[in-house]
This record gives C-alpha cells, structure tokens and sequence, in this order.
C-alpha cells in the first residue's frame, strides 16, 4: 500500500508512481492521438467530408460516467470492507492473546505458547491463504505440532482455528479454564474464522462479468470512435481532447480492476504484510519476559 500525504498536491500532480495509471495508458494515448490526428488531417486537406456531431457522445459520456461512478464505488467498498476485516483482526488477536495470558500463562505456559505461537502467525497464514500460496510456519514456532498435517491441510486457517478451538475445549475438560472462561473468549476465536470467511467472499465474488464486460465494450465504442466527430468540431484540438477524456475514463476502470481485489501485492491493496507483522509482533509480546 502506498503511504502518502494527501495535502501535497503539487508533488502529488507531478510524481509518477509505477502504479499510476498515466503509465499504463500511455500508449493507448499516443496511438489514439495519432489516430485522431491523421483523422484532422484528412478532413482539414479534403480528403474527407465527415458532418457529424458531438451530441451522441456527450450523452453515451453521462451514461458512461454513470457506470464508472457506479463501478469504482463498488471497487471502494470492497477495498474498505476488507480493511475493516483485518483491522478488526488486529483488535481481536490482541484482546484473545490478554485473555489467555489471564487465564492460562501461571497455570499452564506450555499451552499458552503454543495458542500465542497459533494466534500470532494465523494472520499471515489467512493473508497467504487469500493469495492462494501455502505460508510456510518457521521451525521455531510451537505451531503446528504436527507439520506434516499442517502441510496436508487443504485450508491452513481452518487448520490453525481448530487447533485453537481443540485446545480450549481441552483446557475446558481438564478444568484449567472455567466454563465462563472459555465463554468470555468464544466471541474473539469465533472472529477468526469469521473474519477469514468474510475475506474469502471478497476474494471470490468478483463484480459480475456481464457487467464488466459490458462495461468495457462501451468504453471502447465510444473511446473509438471520439476521433471523428471530434476531429470536425475542434480540428487539431481534437488530439488532446480526446486523449484527456480517453486517459480519465481508463483510468477509472483500471483503479477499480486492481482495488477490487484487496488482498493481493499491487501498490494500492491493502497493508496485509505490515499488518501480520505488527499482529504477530504484538501478540508474541504478550508474556514475554522483558
């Protein structure tokens, strides 16, 4: 994710970051530029006679504005409702590991290592998972006991929540924790696997592809053919009008293709490296001698 400061507008209007947009449709610009300049060209010499007019395409360009809102809105839900999750992932991860330091680290430290080693690395096993690679668990976690089970598992954060939930109600049985103590601690285990399924639906339930591909054969009807009534309204202007508005509607959807889908490692998905790091790094400071 791109950290910046949004009250620096000049710098902000003259920087090229790789994941600007600029970048990508440059040339796509040039080309249409070049198009709508040989189509000036013929016009302004006689070669051709196009009367047309520029009516058709201010209303098709309200529609498609329309559509654009309508789509780069959607993306930005999608985009906040995943920050939501994982920030919600850090507040639970830390208010479980502070219960079960309470309960369990003078009566039990060997079974609160491991459910820290478990809740500290279940971020980036979730944040992996959504990235549809294994996460490798280092060797010098307690977690998993058995790594070749872990490594069989199909889903590893359903993997590591059982492990959670089998050494609660373990703990339970034994009367180590009391009844209302594990109940004190279900909302925030339940959270896990909540938070994972709510991830999952993100990740799986793209914008429908009816309407993105709807979407996209209307941009370029209209992005391709701009030049000719253009060309006979504005004449050489024509070239820079139509690569502005061809370079803002592109822009749109390309924003809206990559923040739809939140989790992955362009420059604009969310923080999910920084933020397991900082979850494991908070949770393994609990119960740690200083």
């Amino acid at each position: 994710m791109i950290t910046y400061n949004p009250k620096d507008w000049f710098r902000l209007i003259f920087q090229f970051h790789r994941s600007d947009t600029f970048r990508i449709v440059l040339p796509t610009m040039v080309l249409l530029g070049a198009a709508t300049g040989g189509v000036v060209f013929l016009q302004q010499n006689g070669y051709a006679h196009i009367r047309t007019s520029t009516v058709f395409h201010q209303i098709l360009g309200f529609a498609l504005s329309m559509l654009l809102v309508f789509r780069i809105n959607t993306a930005y839900e999608r985009w906040w409702e995943g920050r939501r999750l994982w920030g919600s992932l850090v507040n639970n991860s830390r208010s479980l590991i502070s219960k079960l330091h309470a309960c369990l680290a003078t009566k039990t430290p060997h079974e609160f290592i491991f459910l820290r080693s478990v809740i500290a690395v279940f971020p980036s096993i979730l944040r992996d998972h959504l990235r549809d690679i294994p996460f490798e668990v280092p060797p010098s976690e307690p977690f998993p006991k058995n790594r070749e089970e872990y490594l069989r598992a199909e889903h590893k954060p359903l993997y590591a929540y059982s492990q959670i939930v089998a050494q609660i109600e373990k703990l339970r049985d034994s009367k180590v924790i009391s009844d209302e103590q594990a109940l004190l601690m279900n909302s925030e285990i339940f959270s896990l696997i909540d938070i994972t399924g709510a991830c999952e639906r993100i990740k799986n339930s793209p914008i429908p592809f009816s309407y993105s591909l709807f979407l996209k054969k209307s941009l370029f009807v209209y992005i391709i053919t701009m030049p000719i009534p253009f060309s006979a309204e504005f004449g050489y202007w024509a070239i820079l009008a139509v690569m502005v508005i061809f370079y803002t509607f592109a822009s749109l959807e390309l924003v809206s293709e990559e923040v739809e889908e939140p989790f992955g490692i362009e420059a604009n998905d969310l923080p999910t490296d920084e933020l397991a790091e900082k979850i494991y790094s908070d949770v393994m400071s609990i119960g740690t001698a200083r």
